[in-house]
């Protein structure tokens, strides 16, 4: 795994820096979108644990009407929630609300492949993993990772933290990008995203 590490960070730079290139001019689109359909900032910037349980700010379109998680079921969305806007629902489907990590990406906050961060204090603390758990936090977070591709929304954390372990195992170069057209396989279906 630490023979992969310098590899995976320049696959990281690379990716993600190419991805903001070609990415610009939709996320500008996507920014006038935003403000014309509602009041509020165009981006959703959330605290996160990272690599080693540090907390980061991710950044994310917001998709949902300004101060949404103060409303109705907090940080949980269902489908129909009335919190999400129009233009986010497009985005959230596309997964589109995600493009602006990969400033996280070029900031070293986040990887292109791996566990997706949650809220520090959401499902539990970073303190209440267990050992095993733990390892999803010994690398960086992904904008993507197996979890995702494999079982998305529709299973249950400590289950997608079993993927999470299994990719911390298995982390190849090869596994990454069968992960990145797994990823993009799994936007065109659009399924188990709310």
């Amino acid at each position: 795994m630490k023979k992969y590490y310098y590899v995976k960070h320049v696959f990281d730079f690379i990716v993600a820096f190419i991805g903001l290139i070609i990415s610009l001019p939709v996320m500008l689109i996507i920014s006038v979108l935003i403000v014309l359909e509602s009041k509020g900032p165009i981006f959703f910037l959330q605290e996160r644990l990272g690599q080693n349980g540090k907390v980061f700010k991710i950044y994310k379109f917001r998709t949902m009407v300004d101060g949404a998680i103060n409303m109705g079921d907090g940080l949980h969305t269902y489908d129909g929630d009335s919190r999400i806007t129009k233009v986010g629902s497009v985005l959230r489907k596309t997964s589109l609300d995600e493009l602006p990590q990969v400033i996280n990406v070029l900031k070293g906050d986040m990887s292109i492949i791996g566990p997706r961060p949650p809220v520090p204090y959401y499902p539990r603390s970073y303190e209440e993993y267990n050992e095993i758990q733990n390892q999803r936090f010994l690398i960086k977070p992904g904008i993507s990772g197996y979890a995702q591709v494999m079982v998305r929304n529709s299973a249950t954390w400590d289950e997608r933290i079993e993927y999470d372990i299994v990719y911390v195992e298995r982390m190849s170069l090869f596994f990454d990008i069968k992960i990145c057209l797994l990823t993009v396989l799994s936007v065109i279906k659009s399924e188990n995203i709310y």
